[in-house]
């Protein structure tokens, strides 16, 4: 499970790079019932910069306008980590990029985006004043983080080099192959934050073939959540259906093709 004491090397932010904020703030509230707060307006009231999602008055992501050229709109998943450039130097020693290099965000805290040596991309978070998000692994907010990657053995030799992760492996039912569960450095399996799963090529169409990350979000019931999806301009890559011991699930893509999953826990 995701906690909001953020151990060194767990999720503890997240956010949303979309063409169209309002509309992606749209979407979202209409499918995991958030309040969006914009930061910025741009002309015309057109919000430019983005702003917080927020469930129940406790921030559980970010939003912001996608500008880089020839991006994907996409969930970048920020894990907590003491030093930003000790973690940058660690992601370069063992064949990672620097997408964007450490800096300070006014007092709230220090931040980083990389790639791994295979195009998965993913950040990390230095807390000043701002620990993250305030609300997880309740309906509405991030219960889960999850790799899908075309080699599950490099994936682990980089991010077990980065940040010290704890892997354990588990054999989905029907033959569907192996699911490698993460959990941070030093702590015990109820802790675990994540998985990772090894795809083909094919498969990871979405990234053009690279590896990515993806949310889980928890919610009350899946298949209501999957009815907002489609019924808001998004689209179900997977789903609905029920994962013995997890509980129920979906795929979904949002109408800008930003991916995440919906899962209602098994009770």
């Amino acid at each position: 499970m995701i906690t909001t004491d953020f151990a060194p090397g767990s999720p503890c932010w997240l956010d949303l790079g979309s063409p169209d904020v309002p509309a992606a703030a749209a979407f979202y509230g209409a499918v995991l019932g958030w309040d969006y707060e914009p930061m910025g307006e741009g002309g015309e009231g057109e919000d430019m910069e983005g702003g917080m999602f927020r469930k129940d008055g406790k921030t559980v992501a970010g939003l912001g306008k996608l500008t880089e050229e020839g991006a994907r709109s996409a969930w970048m998943i920020y894990y907590r980590v003491t030093d930003a450039d000790a973690t940058t130097q660690a992601v370069e020693r063992a064949g990672g990029t620097v997408r964007l290099a450490p800096r300070d965000l006014a007092e709230y805290g220090r931040m980083a985006q990389y790639s791994d040596p295979l195009g998965g991309q993913f950040a990390v978070w230095q807390p000043g004043s701002d620990q993250g998000v305030e609300l997880v692994d309740e309906p509405g907010s991030l219960s889960w983080t999850e790799l899908y990657t075309s080699d599950a053995a490099a994936a682990k030799d980089f991010y077990g080099g980065v940040f010290g992760w704890q892997f354990s492996e588990m054999e989905l039912p029907g033959g569907g192959g192996t699911y490698t569960l993460i959990a941070p450095a030093g702590l015990p399996e109820e802790r675990m934050h994540g998985g990772l799963m090894e795809m083909s090529a094919e498969n990871l169409a979405l990234a053009g073939g690279r590896p990515y990350w993806h949310p889980v979000f928890a919610v009350a019931d899946c298949d209501t959540a999957v009815a907002g999806v489609t019924g808001n301009g998004g689209s179900v890559q997977m789903g609905p259906e029920d994962a013995e011991g997890v509980g129920r699930l979906a795929v979904c893509l949002d109408p800008f093709n930003a991916d995440f999953v919906v899962l209602a826990p098994r009770s």
